[in-house]
């Protein structure tokens, strides 16, 4: 097939756009010929949850599934029962970016709360942390929490901690939305399972397509005990793949090793690159009126641009607005990210905030 697509072309739109990494496309390869069982009884499948096993201790369960919208409404699904609510950060994927699926197919109830960083406290889960015994307020159930968030920032360790605490003392679970957990990851430089399992989290959505996957996550139920019927609901989903050894083997492929660390700490690299030398850029006047709205903590980027500026420098570069009423923009670097790619963009913004 003809080529359509300039592969020179990279933006800072979403780390969505990036390609496949070279390994992951060779694990796919590498996993095709011949039958295997399909709906998950291939031996690709089972060496991925040994290599889950590995990351996070035995006793664990792990379901791949197509998407991050579907790992997060199907394993929420499984904990909690028809009548369960789940609190949230108002800025969460699961409130803001999945179409309303964990309500409109999932059934499930979010009591969002306003956070200015993107991180939920023990203290706003405590806001929507009420009403058990109401027949007239759907149950809280579940706190579900993105690591790293939606606005590039990091829970701590200890943070998790006393989110899980919290929860756990009020008879509620944890959940993790992990679609970056790689970045997370790389920018603790702790092992995974010391802010997951370690730390309190009883669920996990565990990314792989923004991490070099072409398609791919899993749910990994880290307390067996906080979970019921996943075999059950990932089916009636839509998100039991017949072919599953090729999902499988592309997380084998990131997580039987290093990659999805280098992945992420190259992705995160490029987004301190792009930080610094727009922070560089304002000290010597080169740029103006650039303002940055959080720190910079994993592969994600969110700045205010003068006026009229950002639809100019998407004329050379895709990217997003964030909060289009405040000129509020989001950069995302990707693991293909490359210096050349930061410093051409730092360059055409310094041309259009001084022309």
């Amino acid at each position: 097939m003809t080529t359509l697509h300039d592969p020179q072309v990279r933006g800072f739109a979403s780390d969505n756009y990036s390609g496949i990494h070279p390994d992951v496309l060779a694990a796919i390869a590498a996993a095709n010929g011949g039958h295997q069982i399909a709906y998950g009884g291939d031996e690709y499948t089972d060496r991925l949850h040994e290599v889950f096993t590995q990351h996070f201790g035995d006793g664990i369960q792990v379901f791949p599934v197509f998407n991050g919208t579907g790992a997060n409404v199907v394993g929420l699904q499984s904990m909690l029962p028809r009548w369960g609510a789940v609190i949230t950060a108002s800025t969460a994927h699961i409130n803001v970016d999945e179409g309303g699926a964990p309500e409109r197919i999932g059934g499930i109830k979010l009591l969002t709360v306003p956070t200015e960083d993107g991180k939920l406290t023990p203290e706003l889960v405590d806001r929507e942390a009420w009403g058990w015994g109401d027949e007239h307020r759907a149950q809280p159930l579940v706190v579900s929490i993105t690591q790293s968030t939606e606005l590039g920032t990091l829970y701590t360790v200890e943070e998790i901690r006393a989110l899980a605490d919290r929860a756990h003392e009020r008879g509620m679970r944890l959940h993790m939305d992990g679609a970056r957990i790689a970045n997370a990851a790389a920018a603790l430089d702790v092992p995974v399972r010391d802010f997951t399992r370690n730390a309190g989290v009883d669920v996990l959505s565990f990314g792989g397509t923004k991490n070099g996957a072409m398609l791919g996550e899993a749910i990994v139920v880290l307390n067996p005990e906080a979970s019921d019927g996943l075999i059950y609901g990932r089916k009636y989903n839509m998100q039991l793949a017949s072919k599953m050894r090729f999902i499988s083997a592309q997380l084998i492929a990131l997580l039987d090793g290093d990659l999805w660390l280098r992945n992420a700490r190259h992705a995160n690299a490029m987004a301190a690159r792009l930080r610094a030398g727009v922070e560089s850029g304002l000290a010597d006047g080169s740029i103006l009126g650039v303002e940055f709205t959080q720190p910079t903590q994993s592969n994600g980027l969110f700045a205010v641009l003068p006026e009229g500026v950002a639809d100019r420098l998407r004329e050379s570069f895709r990217f997003y607005d964030w909060d289009a009423a405040r000129r509020e923009v989001r950069w995302m670097c990707s693991f293909d990210t490359e210096e050349a790619d930061v410093d051409a963009f730092i360059a055409e913004l310094a041309r259009l905030t001084t022309a």
